[in-house]
């Protein structure tokens, strides 16, 4: 093939390996089902390989399709970071980001190299709250807090709108003999963070009892939930976003297609005395440009 496919075809590309869903990728790109099934079609005819297998009424990625999508998700990635990069040349100083343990931990950690290769003179340092939308941490250049994005004294920007669904580990599936139905979650214990309300939302979307929503341990953190989940110890209603890298490396399966949307997002708020710090600008132009979401 001698020229680039367009675009909008590589996200819808891009965006339909991370949802693993066509309904996925459109709501995301704010496109109709047919379009980015139009865009698939083309994209697959362009390159003259085959992306996808057919099942049923469903498609799936080939083991060809999810390498060429991670080739172009990485190559977007670059694209979204280069403004990021030459803004943040020469820039030095002290920068503090409270951002919440889960994202902290599944996103942020892992990516943090690209902010340090674009602004390697900042000194930066990463702390979290004890709640998930707390901003009162005065040493703080910049907060990302979950919730409704209510930050009194701060500029506020949407980061990331949130979808739970069922993640299990390989290891609590293969004891399980499989987990592939949602009456199959009934076999094994329910993994909570706080209570069990997310997963009596989701219960009720699967047409199942909100009853068995009831049983299983509760996490006051979702890390624990997480580091629960990985060993086997239960399903948990998984952040879909932040848990994306652990279902590309298969430390986490995604159960079924039924999902329920968050009541709260991702937010990024910067105090107003504070709005004119370069590394803060920086750290922000750099954040907006690698969320899956912005690159569209």
């Amino acid at each position: 093939m001698s020229r680039i496919p367009s675009t909008q075809a590589l996200r819808a590309l891009e965006c339909f390996a991370r949802h693993g869903t066509v309904w996925g990728a459109a709501d995301e790109l704010n496109l109709t089902r047919s379009a980015v099934s139009h865009q698939l079609r083309l994209l697959e005819r362009d390159l003259g390989f085959a992306l996808f297998n057919r099942v049923g009424t469903r498609i799936e990625l080939t083991p060809r399709g999810r390498a060429y999508a991670a080739d172009v998700r990485s190559a977007l990635s670059v694209i979204a970071g280069s403004a990021a990069r030459n803004a943040g040349h020469g820039l030095s100083g002290q920068l503090t980001v409270s951002c919440t343990p889960g994202f902290a931990a599944f996103w942020l950690a892992p990516r943090i190299g690209e902010f340090r290769a674009i602004c390697p003179d900042v000194d930066l340092h990463i702390v979290t709250p004890r709640r998930l939308d707390d901003v009162s941490n005065p040493d703080v250049d910049l907060f990302i807090t979950f919730g409704d994005g209510t930050m009194q004294g701060l500029e506020v920007e949407l980061l990331q709108e949130v979808d739970f669904a069922p993640l299990v580990s390989p290891v609590l599936a293969n004891r399980l003999g499989g987990v592939k139905t949602p009456q199959d979650l009934l076999r094994t214990d329910l993994l909570h963070l706080g209570d069990n309300a997310d997963w009596r939302r989701w219960m009720k979307a699967a047409g199942l009892p909100q009853a068995a929503a009831d049983k299983g341990p509760v996490f006051a953190d979702m890390n624990l939930v997480y580091a629960a989940t990985i060993a086997g110890q239960g399903v948990s209603m998984g952040d879909i976003f932040i848990c994306n890298g652990a279902m590309d490396t298969g430390q986490l399966i995604r159960v079924t297609d039924i999902q329920i949307k968050s009541p709260g997002s991702y937010y990024l708020g910067i105090p107003t005395q504070k709005q004119g710090l370069e590394p803060a600008r920086a750290f922000r132009s750099w954040i907006i440009g690698a969320l899956p979401q912005r690159n569209r």
